[in-house]
């Protein structure tokens, strides 16, 4: 009779979809994870893209593209390290018409998978790069 009971297969489909709902919800929670990565790497390009523009229109990195740093940080949240290439005037620290400006953004964002499983930094990098379009005489 105990054998008959462990030979039945009738629960075997609620097993079956504990098992989907568990594996189910472990990749919602991952994904939950993941995604605000994905969301800042997002960011940390507009904020490129939206910084060298502003270094384009001026000509020059000077206050102007330091206040829209700052504007752009407490528009997206994040404060990345800020680089700048560019194909200085020597005097005058100005780009000429046509010269080459590149931004470069470092920011790092933290993986935490799992509540205190562990926490996995992983660093993003932003760049772009445009032409300045002041004539400086």
């Amino acid at each position: 009779m105990v054998f008959k009971l462990l030979q039945s297969k009738s629960g075997e489909g609620y097993v079956d979809v504990i098992i989907f709902i568990m594996s189910a919800m472990l990749v919602i929670a991952l994904a939950v994870n993941v995604l605000p990565v994905f969301i800042a790497k997002h960011q940390l390009d507009f904020f490129a893209n939206e910084l060298c523009r502003t270094a384009e229109i001026a000509g020059r990195i000077d206050s102007e593209t330091t206040a829209r740093a700052q504007e752009l940080q407490k528009q997206t949240g994040i404060n990345p390290a800020i680089t700048w290439t560019a194909s200085f005037v020597p005097v005058t620290g100005r780009v000429q018409l046509n010269g080459k400006i590149t931004v470069t953004l470092k920011h790092t964002v933290n993986i935490g998978l799992f509540g205190s499983f562990g926490s996995f930094p992983i660093e993003l990098t932003a760049r772009a790069t445009g032409r300045s379009e002041v004539y400086w005489k």
